[in-house]
């Protein structure tokens, strides 16, 4: 019936909530309720794909990716696809939800958005957002070769954020929790005072210095460190990537590209944000370390690239219903042995760097360039003039190489990650990090 040497199907349904509010006042409320299906089939080295939304038959969307599939192998035939066998994957220590969310009234949610942004608008705040949204999905996957699994995920989280303006300068705070978690989440975090930090930040930075560039040690905190594992170290060991050219971490397998002090891991089964049970081909999902006290051991694997180059699988994602991509989950540098305040002994004069305001990274050159929300200079050990407007960039081995110190303060931050226009939930995260010489310069 169908004549492909592959095909597997992802049947997702749930709903999703989110609650936008502006200065306090209801921006957008959304409620949607999802049931749609994606379909690949493989013949030769040709897929097909196609997706459904609503009542749909399953059937007749294998025929119809099958037969694209068929009909650009017959067209274009290209080098035969090998996809990696696995066995159904098994979901156990899923994370349980105490406060279902789909329990809790609309009323209530925004009622309790507008409280916690109340805490934001302080003398000296121009404007403030509080964003607010859950999620609820259950994800039934099958494939050609017997392979199936099910699961079901709740995703929770907030957003606040805060501008201050003086004299025609503006700056922003924000903080933000998310998680694989249910309306408990505020029971975890609270929300009240975060509201706070955020325009205290805010509100602090228009008094902050401007960035004077130039190489120097710096010292990045958990949120900065976190990102550069993710964007840097994360995206570069991506195998579809490294199999267009487009890693420095080509052919590097069993190298020491790094201080022998960084362990960087990506855990889909860690309770975070990025949480997976098996990936959008049906691959158990298990923790892979990239770089082992600076060895690069993996890279992050579908079922077709690790039937390529050798690995494991179980990193192949999806937005919904879109074709899955080799993608991160939860990507963290190991704690190490030392303590901030070791770090501000050792440096003696430099920067501090804290947060991030996003930034971009070239992985085929091996370049990044990231904005950080605030930094300190640090002046004979000693945390001193507050910097606005700094940013961090350098070449990815080089910092890895840099770095001379490893906190013992792991912390992790979650988000949204993009690729190949498609966004999923990620966690990053690090303890704080000692690099004897980066360059800062102006954001």
């Amino acid at each position: 019936m169908h004549s492909v040497d592959f095909f597997d199907t992802r049947i997702i349904e749930g709903t999703t909530t989110s609650i936008v509010l502006d200065n306090g006042k209801i921006e957008q409320i959304s409620v949607n309720f999802t049931k749609g299906a994606a379909v690949r089939a493989l013949k030769g080295g040709s897929w097909g794909f196609t997706s459904a939304d609503g009542d749909f038959d399953v059937e007749k969307a294998i025929r119809a990716a099958s037969e694209l599939a068929v009909s650009m192998n017959d067209k274009s035939p290209k080098e035969k696809v090998k996809m990696q066998d696995i066995a159904s994957p098994v979901v156990s220590n899923a994370p349980k939800v105490k406060k279902n969310p789909l329990d809790i009234s609309l009323e209530e949610k925004v009622s309790n958005l507008k409280e916690f942004g109340k805490h934001a608008k302080k003398e000296g705040i121009s404007s403030t957002s509080a964003v607010y949204s859950e999620s609820s999905y259950k994800v039934m996957y099958t494939d050609s070769t017997g392979v199936e699994g099910e699961y079901d995920v709740v995703r929770t989280g907030f957003a606040i954020s805060a501008v201050a303006s003086r004299e025609g300068l503006y700056q922003a705070g924000r903080e933000s929790r998310f998680g694989v978690t249910g309306y408990e989440i505020f029971d975890k975090y609270n929300a009240s005072e975060l509201a706070e930090e955020a325009a205290n930040s805010a509100l602090q930075l228009l008094d902050a210095k401007p960035a004077k560039g130039g190489n120097m040690p710096v010292i990045l905190d958990p949120e900065l460190a976190g990102v550069f594992a993710h964007e840097a170290v994360g995206h570069a060991s991506e195998a579809d990537l490294v199999l267009e050219g487009s890693s420095v971490l080509e052919n590097r397998i069993g190298e020491s590209i790094a201080s022998p002090l960084v362990t960087i891991i990506d855990d889909p089964t860690m309770h975070e944000y990025g949480y997976f049970p098996f990936d959008d081909e049906g691959s158990q999902t298990k923790k892979t370390t990239l770089i082992e006290n600076g060895v690069l051991k993996s890279y992050l694997h579908s079922r077709e690239t690790a039937a390529k180059l050798g690995g494991t699988p179980g990193h192949c994602r999806a937005q919904g219903h879109s074709r899955p991509i080799v993608r991160m989950s939860n990507t963290y540098i190991d704690n190490g042995n030392s303590k901030f305040e070791e770090m501000l002994e050792e440096i003696g004069n430099g920067m501090y760097l804290i947060g991030s305001r996003g930034g971009q990274v070239n992985t085929g050159e091996g370049v990044f360039q990231f904005n950080a929300e605030k930094g300190y200079l640090i002046e004979d050990g000693q945390l001193t003039t507050l910097i606005r407007d700094v940013s961090l960039s350098g070449k990815i081995l080089e910092i890895l190489n840099n770095v001379k110190m490893v906190g013992n303060d792991l912390k992790m931050n979650s988000g949204r990650c993009g690729k190949g226009g498609q966004l999923v939930p990620v966690t990053d995260g690090s303890p704080h990090l000692m690099i004897s010489e980066a360059m800062v310069g102006g954001a």
